[in-house]
């Protein structure tokens, strides 16, 4: 506690052996940013330019890049500072505010994968009506609403957690999670269903909603004709494949750091930088890959790019 600027600074204790090896980390860290922010960036300049991409399935996909852009730079800014720091530290006020951009944004992707499994739904099981139901003004909702739900109830319990008393200053961990739970002297009981009631809205419901179209596009797609099995598979799997790496990662902070298992310093350290690192270069990589209209684009960028 700062008590001349009333400021209440905690120490992030996650780090490992930083002193050590603080310019590997940094640089480390420091490339992973900016091959996010590039790849990231380079699928979404793509999704601007070309008119046959300005689709709800690809603008969804955009949406997801650049809502990975925006969940790294809550965090890798301040984590670069602190590799180069002689000690790890952050102002409660700035925890719970990277806290809420950090649930709020990885909530987020939830949101927009369970948008983009109704799109496809819609678009493989319902062709006909696909014009109909995937307006612009639906894609401009879905896209709102993918923001604005996870935003709004993360918000009420960080400012329920602005005025909880504190009865530690250690942090573990290397950025604001849900391990801040551990300060407060008293646990309130109306916050932690609070908590579970956020949880199911915005992780357990997508997920249950994301498998039932799915299982609704599989059950359509075996029972039609190889084309659309086809186009089924080219445009779903990419998702799935987002889906499921991000629920592992998700699992990992939400259920075992909850509950505070006892991890050695090194896996936590190991698993949290997965947690910021994986999905967000992970996502350019698959769509940039696996989607056969972007792969096609990147193709050409980097041939126009090789000849200049």
């Amino acid at each position: 506690m700062d008590d001349e600027l009333n400021v209440t600074y905690l120490t992030l204790d996650g780090y490992v052996e930083v002193h050590k090896y603080r310019y590997l980390y940094f640089v480390i860290m420091l490339t992973a940013y900016i091959l996010i922010i590039c790849s990231n960036s380079t699928i979404l300049y793509i999704i601007w330019i070309h008119q046959n991409l300005h689709e709800p399935m690809y603008i969804f996909i955009a949406a997801l890049l650049f809502n990975s852009v925006l969940f790294s730079t809550s965090i890798y800014p301040k984590l670069l500072i602190d590799f180069l720091s002689e000690k790890q530290i952050i102002s409660y006020s700035a925890c719970l505010f990277q806290a809420f951009f950090y649930y709020s944004l990885g909530s987020s992707e939830f949101f927009l994968l369970a948008a983009m499994s109704y799109d496809r739904y819609v678009s493989i099981c319902k062709p006909l009506q696909y014009p109909t139901i995937m307006r612009k003004t639906t894609v401009s909702i879905l896209l709102v609403l993918a923001w604005l739900v996870p935003a709004c109830e993360i918000a009420v319990a960080i400012v329920l957690n602005v005025n909880n008393t504190l009865c530690s200053f250690t942090l573990k961990g290397i950025y604001c999670n849900n391990s801040a739970n551990y300060l407060y002297c008293v646990s309130s009981r109306a916050l932690s269903i609070y908590g579970v009631v956020v949880l199911l809205n915005i992780t357990l419901f997508p997920m249950l909603f994301i498998l039932f179209t799915y299982t609704k596009i599989l059950v359509i797609s075996y029972r039609s004709c190889g084309e659309v099995r086809k186009k089924a598979a080219q445009t779903c799997l990419p998702h799935l494949l987002v889906l499921i790496s991000y629920s592992f990662l998700m699992t990992y902070d939400i259920i075992i750091v909850r509950l505070d298992s006892d991890f050695p310093k090194t896996v936590r350290f190991v698993m949290t930088l997965q947690m910021i690192m994986y999905n967000p270069l992970f996502n350019p990589v698959i769509y940039g890959l696996k989607v056969k209209e972007i792969s096609k684009h990147v193709n050409n960028l980097f041939r126009q790019a090789k000849v200049n």
